[in-house]
């Protein structure tokens, strides 16, 4: 590696115009990547809801539709409405009473189940039905200009107008997040680094890496906006002790080496034989999510892995390269150290290890409890702003017509007319259903099928299936919606064990089932994972326990703070955090279990040991954690998006958290279980204090 470094320190010029070309490719890759915002779309293909969905597609042309609540319009005038929404792109089909009847037939004549569902004062209901799914482009271009159609007496609502403004509002909050991460980050570097300047360079080279990532996310087809909101302050957060630690040692080295390029070679090859190490356990814990059957974990996984060996690859050649070529206005730059000697509060916290081990005896139990405990949510619209459109119309079609959610039964062929009809009151009469529709519902099923309106039918039945509405007095992702949906789906399939369930509440229900399994695997393979790569490291069995006993106690703490203030998660927080949090923050704990280590090794009593070890430990590791904390705290303040301001904000909590947590507790447990970390390391022997 030292080659390469003299390489790379001798032709730091030309690392640098490559570094600017390879820009180009990765900006035409990040613009060209396509951005998911339906994260129920990330479901297994295997569940039945998302196979329905693809039936949808095949048998009826159309993949997602939305309730449209028309207030203060005549028939005559919503009939008019009815034609212009049609002719927008991507519009299968509009249903609406008039679909069923002429207009001039007095509403009082329609059954009064289908009376109540459609009308309600001067309210009308509408069901917009889209040719293409709830995630695609095509529904989204079609929501947008429904929404120029329709104009402000008409309300969007349904999963697919939740899609939509997620994107508007991903898309406008995104550059924003990035901005804040960089000045916050900015603003730490400056007060823990020697020189002004040095923060610029360490952005730029992290903002290239970031550049190159997202532009690879080209060859994955796609990505969730989850994923593209947290890379870049992720990455920013996780790779910015790599450009620290090269510096650091070039900084050393100068004093000792004859000329700048070898000191340089010699740093790049120091920092990447301990950057790669010390990355595998950030790797591990990316890795982690991976094991997740929710594709989103996946998704998310592979670009920060990516997004951490892109980083560790900056830092060892764009980032010696831009030093060595600005070396003369980093030392015009230079000013007195602005973060002060840790000595005394070192020596404070070593010298009452006592406290901090009542303290940690004392938060334990309810900060598990807590940890366990935590409240989510699964509901996708949840956690937006109650000012968007989709909020608003959600909030009419509850008003106006009392519906939570609205999900559709898909019935396979071979039924009677007489079994449909019994079917849709007995799931009428299921706890929590408003109303069931279908084509029997139509002038209360005293007609032949064959006498309904054409398109009506071709609308709602092929040869293989047929289309029945359920309309809730539950929202989606409750737990009484979750007990009403696997009652009717007990109900359909008595009738025929191939019609299904399918719809939005349906896949929540789901998306509530697999991710709880989902949470124990990624917490576990994390912690196994780490565990080893901490036991390979160190040689021992000892280290690795004490060392993910204090990491997962600080995600506990961490955890149990939303318990505790009331505070609702979305779901995918509470499966992120805890692997993130621990591949990311267990480096702190490496840092000084290994100088710690190599003093006892060395011959220092055991005291003596853990005073250098943490003497010399406390400035990286807070600032780690700071610079962490920068990266991810004023997303977590600013964005609008529940699932990402929460992520975000318990990242930086988790980062804080993680710093005191190793800095106070972990030295304790090296005094407390010193004997028994010397027996179980390879290459330790207890020594006599």
């Amino acid at each position: 590696m030292t080659k390469i470094g003299k390489f790379i320190a001798k032709h730091k010029y030309l690392i640098l115009v490559i570094s600017l070309i390879l820009l180009v490719p990765s900006a035409i890759g990040y613009v060209k990547t396509r951005i998911n915002y339906d994260i129920l779309s990330y479901l297994p293909k295997t569940l039945e809801t998302v196979d329905g969905q693809d039936i949808m597609v095949d048998e009826f042309g159309m993949g997602a539709f939305s309730m449209v609540v028309v207030e203060g319009m005549d028939n005559k005038d919503i009939l008019k409405l009815e034609e212009k929404m049609e002719a927008v792109d991507h519009v299968e089909e509009v249903l609406w009473y008039g679909d069923a009847m002429d207009i001039s037939v007095p509403t009082d004549m329609l059954p009064s189940t289908l009376k109540d569902a459609l009308f309600n004062g001067d309210a009308t209901l509408m069901i917009a039905l889209f040719d293409d799914t709830t995630s695609s482009d095509d529904t989204m271009n079609a929501v947008e200009d429904l929404r120029s159609v329709v104009g402000k007496q008409c309300y969007i609502s349904g999963m697919a107008g939740v899609v939509t403004d997620i994107k508007n509002l991903s898309i406008a909050e995104m550059p924003v997040y990035v901005a804040i991460a960089a000045v916050l980050s900015f603003l730490v570097l400056c007060l823990t680094m020697d020189s002004f300047f040095v923060p610029v360079l360490f952005l730029f080279s992290i903002g290239v890496g970031i550049v190159y990532n997202l532009g690879s996310n080209i060859f994955l087809g796609e990505i969730s906006y989850i994923t593209q909101a947290l890379t870049a302050v992720l990455q920013l957060g996780v790779t910015m002790d790599y450009s620290i630690f090269l510096l650091s040692r070039y900084e050393e080295n100068k004093k000792k080496a004859n000329d700048r390029e070898t000191a340089m070679a010699d740093a790049i090859a120091a920092t990447f034989t301990s950057v790669a190490g010390s990355s595998v356990t950030t790797v591990a814990g990316f890795a982690a999510l991976m094991f997740m059957t929710f594709a989103l974990g996946r998704d998310l996984g592979i670009v920060m892995i990516k997004g951490v060996i892109i980083g560790v690859i900056c830092c060892v050649t764009l980032l010696p390269a831009l030093i060595l070529i600005f070396e003369k206005l980093i030392d015009k730059t230079t000013h007195k150290p602005l973060m002060p000697t840790m000595k005394r509060l070192s020596d404070f916290i070593t010298r009452h290890h006592i406290v901090w081990l009542v303290v940690f005896l004392v938060m334990l139990v309810p900060a598990v409890y807590g940890n366990n405990n935590v409240k989510l949510y699964y509901n996708i619209d949840k956690g937006l702003p109650a000012s968007l459109d989709s909020s608003k119309a959600n909030e009419k079609l509850s008003k106006d017509f009392d519906m939570k959610s609205v999900y559709m039964v898909l019935l396979k062929d071979g039924l009677s007319s007489k079994e449909k009809s019994t079917l849709l009151n007995e799931i009428e009469d299921v706890k929590g259903v408003k109303w069931a529709l279908g084509l029997d519902s139509v002038m209360g099923g005293l007609v032949p099928e064959d006498i309904l309106p054409s398109d009506l039918r071709k609308t709602l039945q092929t040869d293989n299936y047929e289309i029945q509405f359920v309309c809730s007095d539950y929202s989606a992702a409750t737990d009484e919606a979750n007990a009403q949906i696997k009652k009717i789906t007990k109900l359909v399939k008595s009738y025929n064990e191939e019609s299904m369930v399918i719809g939005e509440a349906p896949l929540m229900k789901d998306l509530q089932d697999v991710t709880d399994v989902d949470l124990v695997m990624v917490n576990t393979v994390s912690i196994i994972a780490i565990f080893i790569i901490i036991m390979i490291v160190f040689k021992s069995i000892s280290l690795p326990v004490i060392l993910v006993a204090v990491i997962e106690f600080a995600i506990c703490v961490n955890m149990a703070i939303p318990y505790y203030m009331g505070t609702e998660l979305p779901f995918v927080a509470s499966i992120v955090i805890g692997t993130i949090q621990l591949g990311a923050t267990v480096d702190y704990a490496i840092l000084m279990t290994s100088r710690y280590k190599a003093e006892r090794m060395a011959g220092l009593s055991k005291n003596e040991a853990i005073k250098v070890a943490h003497r010399t430990s406390m400035k990286p590791v807070i600032t780690s954690g700071i610079s962490f904390f920068a990266a991810t705290f004023g997303v977590g303040l600013y964005s609008s998006i529940d699932m990402i301001s929460s992520i975000t904000a318990l990242l930086s909590r988790g980062a804080i958290i993680s710093t005191v947590v190793v800095l106070v507790l972990l030295p304790t447990m090296f005094k407390i279980f010193d004997k028994v970390i010397c027996y179980t390391t390879i290459g330790m022997r207890p020594k006599k204090d």
